[in-house]
């Protein structure tokens, strides 16, 4: 049950942090309001958070940029990782505020919470942050697009390219909600197929600070990978303390299923060196995410920004654009519209380069394997990964027949 004190708190933030620059001009009907709910205070603050809002008003920046001239009012909330409070004020920006688009909800119970509002209420939304492939599976929805990543390409991805190099035999150490379960079941399943062996699991709660009694349990299989199907301060605190323990060596490696460069960043280099990792979005990696990065830089401080943060510009740009295709008041009247008009459209933005939407809500782009570099290797501030292999955006993805998404026609 969402308490008093949680929802004032979320109504409070949202109605503080609404995006100055276009405010004076944000008032009426005309006006696309956007609701970027998150993480601001917890344990996934840093790979989505204050930095995901300013990716969400660089996009409307660009927007304006491009031509599109639209007026746009940038709401900020903050679900604190619980699906209660996140339907909650889900419900409450849509019919109280007239919210058009609700954008990022990291944590996937949450995601899967406010999915299921928004098509109740015929909402856009755009889930950058939450993992499970659900969201494109069995509980697809008209009015949602999956952007950035999800569990069945980050299985394939790193899991796969671990099972190539010898890595036969797991153990895994799984957040216990919706997101750690998709992950392990997702991994375990690429693991089997190549024939390799799942030698067991543990479930660690979110948020956990002392992984030590896991990562003994882990060490105790005898399993040449470590799983972390975990995420954020998590994943951090769990290789800080596989360190620690001396876990890693001796024929053990540990798999950090989904890594952000913020993560990396928290570890350092002499800590992450040699960690393989699954992005599809590098702040170096090319001129175009060069580009956006430093127009993001400003809003975001020191840090750059993580895949997560990067699919809220993505995803917003992309929406944007429809909505000027179809014209304010038409995409105002519907979110499952909008969202029809969105994958009828090819995206290509700086942070992701050109793709495009699947009918499942599923946005499609190249998934990167990177190796963190040596200490040695990097060469100025947040140089971190060395690419290892592309894979192209029709084959990142589980295949569409796969999903069970009841929006695909057999």
């Amino acid at each position: 049950m969402l308490s008093r004190r949680g929802l004032l708190a979320g109504s409070a933030l949202a109605a503080a942090s609404s995006f100055p620059l276009l405010r004076a001009r944000a008032q009426g009907a005309d006006t696309i309001k956007i609701g970027v709910l998150n993480d601001q205070s917890g344990v996934y603050r840093d790979i989505s958070g204050p930095g995901s809002v300013a990716c969400v008003k660089q996009a409307v920046i660009d927007t304006k940029t491009a031509g599109r001239d639209i007026p746009v009012e940038v709401l900020v909330a903050d679900h604190q990782n619980k699906p209660d409070v996140g339907a909650a004020l889900a419900r409450q920006w849509i019919d109280r505020d007239k919210v058009d688009l609700i954008i990022d909800v990291p944590q996937s119970a949450v995601g899967l919470a406010v999915a299921a509002v928004c098509k109740e209420l015929d909402r856009a939304y755009i889930n950058s942050g939450a993992a499970t492939a659900d969201l494109t599976g069995p509980q697809c929805a008209p009015t949602t697009v999956h952007w950035t990543y999800d569990t069945w390409m980050l299985a394939h991805s790193t899991g796969g390219a671990m099972v190539k190099a010898g890595g036969d035999s797991w153990f895994f150490i799984t957040a216990d909600y919706a997101f750690g379960h998709a992950l392990e079941r997702d991994t375990s399943a690429f693991i089997k197929a190549a024939g390799g062996k799942v030698l067991g699991s543990v479930k660690a709660p979110l948020a956990t600070s002392d992984f030590s009694s896991y990562l003994l349990q882990a060490q105790a299989s005898g399993a040449k990978v470590i799983g972390l199907a975990n995420a954020g301060a998590d994943t951090v605190n769990s290789i800080k303390q596989a360190a620690e323990f001396g876990v890693v060596g001796k024929g053990t490696k540990i798999a950090g299923l989904l890594v952000f460069i913020t993560d990396v960043h928290s570890l350092g280099l002499q800590a992450a060196q040699g960690l393989v990792v699954s992005n599809t979005f590098y702040w170096d990696h090319d001129d175009r995410t060069r580009a956006f990065t430093k127009r993001v830089q400003p809003m975001i401080g020191d840090a750059k920004p993580g895949m997560s943060q990067a699919g809220c510009y993505g995803g917003t740009f992309h929406y944007l654009k429809a909505v000027a295709a179809m014209g304010v008041a038409d995409a105002k009247k519907s979110g499952a519209a909008t969202i029809a008009k969105m994958k009828s459209m090819p995206t290509d933005d700086d942070a992701f380069g050109p793709g495009s939407i699947r009918e499942d809500g599923r946005a499609l782009h190249p998934v990167y394997l990177y190796e963190v570099k040596k200490p040695s290797e990097s060469k100025y501030a947040w140089d971190y990964y060395k690419l290892l292999a592309t894979t192209p955006a029709d084959q990142g993805f589980r295949p569409l027949k796969d999903g069970g998404c009841p929006l695909v026609k057999a």
